[in-house]
């Protein structure tokens, strides 16, 4: 062995190690190995005047990646050739451009003149790949290294500077966020909106009516006089449900069309997060674990792209697939190509999320072969992948309006002429009605009458899903953040988690309240996006990136002894419970947030030490197993679960809310 192969994981060497020969030895770092130190910033700057700064990193080995590279080092004494094949982005570019200052600056290497350095890099691991790589190699590309440096930098900067003013004015423990704090904005703000809103009530009101060969179907009330219909009251809908039950019913207008739904893109970073969060239920961390995992298999392309491009040779393919197993019928004249919106930056050029190999489709799969979570992954992705080059489908929509006296109603259906892509998936749960043949001025017969109180609706809460879509809607993140901003806040309990929705806690709204009041342009959506924009041109070589950290600097600086000096403290609110303190009987027992979740105080804290555990009932529900009460829990990682409040008599859990509808949804 002449030629040392570095990769990432332990899982890249075994699939690397089936398509090289035996002048490579394969070697992971197992992730990064050097980095900031813990303990401290880890940045020395040195301000050069005129608003310029210089950061000088103080990087070191991580915390039990030694033995990682003594392995690292000796296997490198013995080659004359290091190939760096970590991951084709700028994470996987730093950890390149780490690892080789490592073994360049190693006693043990001193000696050594002839080793050479190579990066290569590839999107998928498969032999063809790998091959085209090695043929391909280059040198580290130190402009997505510059990216990546200034990213780190700049959320070392918020977090070392920012979070001792968070402890002193907040709560001592706290930390903060460059982009993880602006997220958790966006859940406070949607928290206040809710809380704002107030409902309107309306009134739905259907009839089901009959065609003289027996055939019913159900229409809605539209139009009154002409008019939209408006119904706010139960005496106004008590009114028109009268006249709509002595009304003669016939036909007015039947309208018929033509619709073609076209197939969704294949997946990028984002959509593929949403998509697992909808379908499978998963969140963002869980779904870049798993696709992980797919891609050192070698069973996807590479699992982190802004990018809908899918190669020529995978295009080829995939339709080859849809014209053998579906038929031609199946196959638009054209492969579909699908452009990515805004500028596409070095770690972005390459292709979407798809199967290395199309034909290897979903039921091929013996249960042996992966992971029951990455069949599931696989088959989100597959479909997808399939999907986007095969025909559009098409559907009859029809209209139909009827009249009732003054009233008219309406109803819609729609049936398939032709599936397209859609015969990839199951029908969806939302069945849309087939109407029966109807001439204009046809006799109706009324069957029932039916009219249902309803509220408007405040705006919905994030989940993974949403979370994901509204900040890559505002620019902030990127597709390899998402996963690790939504896990942080939920550490760092500054939201909650409950039935896949977020609810900002107690500390999550104090710490946003304080930021925005005292450092509003940190905590700007526009401001944030923009910083990630500029992180885009440091990686394109159009922005220096010590310029960039210069420029948020001197004013971050600035501010912060600003604030230290001259910021009023916050106090976090404490729910009441009602009750008073079991031991002072002075102060009120209140609900604080920890960090380790809820528990019970005395409002007169420090003066009296109450705490106790605070057990959260879920109302209106009982244990499936014996009928106790249900209370809320959460596992280690935060994620939350149902439990029987008589725990450990009574083992029973649940995911779900007893009682809860588990609907499996099937179309992306």
């Amino acid at each position: 062995m002449n030629k040392l192969v570095i990769v990432e994981s332990p899982t890249k060497t075994k699939s690397l190690s089936k398509y090289l020969g035996s002048d490579y030895q394969i070697l992971a770092s197992m992730g990064h190995v050097r980095d900031l130190p813990k303990s401290k910033l880890g940045i020395e700057i040195k301000d050069e005047g005129k608003g310029e700064f210089d950061f000088v990193p103080a990087y070191e080995v991580m915390e039990g990646k030694g033995e990682q590279v003594k392995k690292l080092e000796d296997a490198a004494s013995k080659v004359d050739e290091v190939i760096l094949a970590s991951d084709p982005d700028r994470e996987g570019e730093a950890i390149a451009w780490h690892v080789e200052n490592i073994l360049k600056s190693s006693r043990k290497l001193a000696k050594k003149e002839k080793l050479v350095f190579k990066r290569i890099a590839f999107h998928s691991i498969t032999k063809e790949a790998i091959l085209e790589a090695l043929e391909h190699p280059r040198d580290i590309d130190m402009d997505l290294v510059d990216a990546q440096q200034a990213r780190r930098f700049l959320d070392r900067l918020v977090g070392y500077k920012l979070s001792p003013i968070l402890w002193k004015k907040v709560r001592r423990g706290l930390s903060a966020g460059r982009v993880q704090s602006v997220a958790v904005r966006l859940i406070v703000e949607r928290e206040r909106e809710i809380e704002k809103f107030k409902p309107d009530e309306y009134w739905q009101i259907k009839v089901l009516v009959e065609t003289k060969k027996g055939e019913q179907f159900e229409v809605e009330l539209v139009r009154i006089k002409g008019k939209k219909a408006e119904v706010h009251d139960g005496e106004t809908a008590k009114s028109i449900l009268a006249g709509l039950e002595t009304a003669d019913y016939f036909v007015l207008d039947v309208k018929k069309s033509e619709r073609r739904a076209v197939p969704h893109p294949p997946f990028k970073t984002s959509t593929l997060q949403q998509a697992a969060a909808n379908v499978l239920g998963w969140s963002a961390k869980k779904t870049m674990n798993v696709a992980q995992k797919l891609y050192e298999q070698g069973d996807i392309t590479y699992h982190r792209t802004d990018s809908f491009n899918l190669a020529p040779v995978a295009i080829e393919a995939v339709r080859k697939y849809v014209g053998e197993t579906y038929g031609v019928e199946y196959l638009p004249k054209e492969p579909r190509i699908y452009k990515t919106a805004g500028k596409v930056v070095a770690q972005e050029a390459h292709e979407a999320i798809r199967p290395t190999h199309i034909e290897v489709s979903p039921d091929k799969f013996t249960g042996q072969e992966m992971a029951h979570d990455q069949e599931k992954l696989y088959m989100v992705i597959w479909r997808r992948t399939v999907g986007c080059q095969m025909a559009e489908a098409v559907f009859d929509d029809t209209r139909v309006t009827v009249g009732a006296g003054q009233c008219e109603l309406t109803a819609t259906g729609e049936v398939i002429k032709f599936a397209g892509w859609k015969k990839l998936y199951a029908k969806d749960k939302d069945e849309i009605q087939v109407l029966p043949v109807l001439e204009k001025e046809d006799k109706l017969t009324k069957k029932k009458v039916s009219g249902d109180q309803k509220f408007t609706q405040p705006p919905a809460r994030f989940n993974d899903a949403s979370l994901i879509k509204e900040l890559e809607k505002r620019g902030i993140g990127r597709p390899s953040t998402y996963a690790a901003i939504i896990s942080t806040i939920v550490d760092r309990r500054y939201v909650d988690q409950k039935e896949r929705k977020f609810f900002p806690t107690s500390i999550g709204i104090a710490v946003v309240d304080f930021l925005m009041t005292n450092f509003p342009n940190e905590m700007d959506y526009e401001f944030t996006a923009k910083m990630e924009s500029e992180l885009d041109d440091i990686a394109l070589g159009k922005l220096k990136w010590k310029k960039m950290l210069s420029q948020f600097w001197g004013t971050f600086r600035d501010k912060i002894l600003k604030v230290d000096k001259d910021s009023a403290r916050v106090g976090v609110p404490a729910a009441m419970t009602g009750k008073k303190c079991p031991v002072c009987n002075i102060g009120d027992e209140v609900i604080r947030d920890g960090k380790f979740g809820k528990f019970l105080s005395c409002s007169r804290y420090p003066e009296c030490k109450y705490t106790a555990p605070y057990i959260e009932y879920v109302e209106g529900v009982k244990c499936e197993k014996c009928g106790k009460r249900v209370v809320l829990k959460k596992t280690r990682t935060g994620r939350v679960f149902y439990g029987c409040e008589d725990y450990p008599n009574c083992t029973w859990a649940s995911w779900h809310k007893p009682g809860e509808k588990k609907e499996e949804v099937v179309a992306e």
